[in-house]
């Protein structure tokens, strides 16, 4: 009996300290994710208070991320410092393991780097179509540390931001006009002045087509089976692909009314009889 009397003290004694930590354990499990659940909010209007400032879209997802991030971390502060662990210490043991981290997680940190050059630099922006690292794509979103790229068969591409800094880019959108570079070949019996009057046509009678800087029409090679032609139109850079393909659909169908030949390759090969 004493000693069952002795184990309900000891409970009663341990009751308090179970219920204060129970208690604060609630709390701070509700401060985590009311906090979290705010931050990704608090994010998000921002983002869209920045788009309606007329920022860059890429600009205000990469803020919106830093912000979501910081807050995170405060967010996650509170609710330890509300369960009980000493934030000061806790601070000092992740700045630690911060470095051991950091030094293990050297590829993050670089493209987290990538994104601050990618938003300072402004090497392209959100809408622009580029080839980078090996992708091509219309910039979507950048982040702390991934871009995104959406193709133009609508599939999205999630490339390390160092890995588009580390190489080229090219941005097809930087510029307002672009310049259609093809190569029209004829065969050696067309009338060239013909062929050159009728592309000359077809690109007068296009409106997408720049008068200024003129186009370019000239011959540009004698090859092994055909005559070929520079065609170098300058068209607005949201023309390019679709003048491209009408100059090229035009050219084929005129050049077969009008009778000029388009070659394709050709090998002549010569026998030798040998007299036995």
């Amino acid at each position: 009996m004493n000693e069952l009397e002795a184990l309900f003290e000891q409970g009663s004694e341990w009751m308090p300290w179970l219920v204060d930590t129970a208690i604060n354990l609630s709390i701070g499990l509700v401060v985590f994710f009311v906090g979290k659940f705010v931050a990704a909010k608090v994010s998000h209007w921002c983002e869209n208070r920045l788009l309606k400032a007329s920022v860059d879209q890429a600009v205000a997802g990469f803020a919106s991320s830093i912000l979501y991030a910081l807050m995170f971390a405060g967010v996650a502060l509170m609710a330890l410092g509300q369960i009980g662990v000493e934030t000061t210490s806790f601070i000092a043991i992740l700045g630690a393991a911060g470095l051991a981290v950091g030094l293990a997680l050297q590829g993050s940190l670089s493209n987290f780097a990538s994104g601050v050059l990618i938003i300072l630099l402004r090497p392209f922006r959100s809408g622009d179509f580029i080839d980078a690292g090996g992708q091509m794509g219309t910039v979507n979103r950048i982040e702390l540390f991934h871009t995104y790229l959406k193709t133009p068969d609508n599939r999205v591409i999630i490339m390390p931001n160092s890995s588009i800094m580390d190489g080229s880019i090219v941005n097809f959108s930087r510029e307002a006009t672009r310049r259609l570079d093809l190569v029209i070949g004829i065969s050696y019996d067309a009338d060239i002045r013909l062929a050159k009057q009728i592309m000359e046509d077809i690109v007068n009678a296009d409106e997408r087509i720049l008068k200024d800087p003129k186009c370019l029409i000239a011959v540009s090679e004698l090859a092994d089976s055909s005559v070929n032609f520079f065609l170098r139109p300058w068209v607005a850079s949201g023309d390019y692909w679709a003048v491209r393909a009408d100059l090229l659909e035009k050219i084929k169908y005129t050049f077969d009314e009008r009778g000029v030949g388009i070659p394709y390759p050709q090998m002549d090969v010569h026998v030798h009889k040998q007299e036995s």
